[in-house]
């Protein structure tokens, strides 16, 4: 998705504009969210670039992409480009270890706490 978004509009407040805008957004990411992943791929991804104009568009994560949009609203700014491309990716192993909870852990302190009560 490429697009333009205008934050203002003839007889609409600001604020249910830019509500709009961000319920495109979403309703656009859900709507790719649901395609069939090729075999080779876990999830789908998403490339976005957001800026006042398409040339000074810069790239962002896909979280910042509202926060962007809110700022740029903010700020007074007429309108908006926003581009969202979704390519299939595939999730990288955790290495061994990394992440795992210890079950254990703090169990220690309470039994000796229970010793010496």
């Amino acid at each position: 998705m490429r697009k333009i978004y205008s934050f203002k509009a003839e007889g609409r407040h600001p604020d249910r504009v830019l509500d709009a805008i961000k319920h495109d957004i979403r309703k656009y990411l859900k709507r790719e969210r649901r395609r069939e992943l090729p075999a080779e791929a876990d999830f789908w991804d998403f490339d976005c670039r957001f800026g006042l104009d398409r040339d000074r568009a810069e790239g962002l994560l896909l979280s910042t992409l509202i926060a962007a949009l809110d700022a740029a609203a903010r700020g007074g700014a007429d309108q908006a480009y926003v581009e969202i491309l979704a390519r299939p990716a595939k999730r990288s192993p955790r290495p061994e270890g990394a992440g795992a909870v210890d079950e254990h852990a703090g169990d220690e302190g309470r039994q000796h706490d229970e010793e010496a009560a």
